[in-house]
């Protein structure tokens, strides 16, 4: 069974996945949310499909703030959280502590040296594979 990260954020959604075995992630795409819900749900019953149904849990990340306390983003991010449970009602949904994962993916680009032009596109994608690493560690 596999696990799916998500990195939610008000443009784009970060997606990642495991293996099979729940012990590697990957970057699989960045969805852009154009404004709705209803896009990102869209796009991840396709990935859901596509996997055969074995998404057993979904892993998405909790932006606090520095000091822990509950930020507008992670206001907004528990709601999408409430959408995912109605929806996906037979998946496990978690989340995990997100800070800093967006200065640790941008730091991976810079080591990459990655076009400045394609970092938009992959930031929330690497996010959303170092909340899976997160939540792969904790297990």
């Amino acid at each position: 069974m596999r696990t799916l990260g998500i990195d939610y954020g008000e443009a784009r959604v970060g997606v990642a996945i495991t293996d099979a075995l729940n012990i590697t992630a990957q970057g699989l795409e960045t969805i852009q949310r154009k404004g709705s819900d209803k896009v990102v749900l869209k796009r991840l019953d396709e990935i859901i499909e596509k996997y055969n149904n074995e998404i057993e849990t979904i892993v998405v990340g909790m932006p606090l703030h520095m000091n822990g306390d509950v930020s507008e983003r992670a206001k907004a991010t528990e709601k999408f959280i409430h959408k995912l449970k109605c929806k996906y009602n037979k998946i496990k949904v978690e989340t995990v502590d997100e800070r800093l994962t967006t200065v640790e993916a941008h730091r991976t680009m810079n080591f990459l040296d990655v076009d400045k032009h394609k970092k938009k596109d992959l930031v929330d994608t690497i996010s959303a594979v170092y909340i899976l690493e997160t939540y792969i560690n904790k297990k």
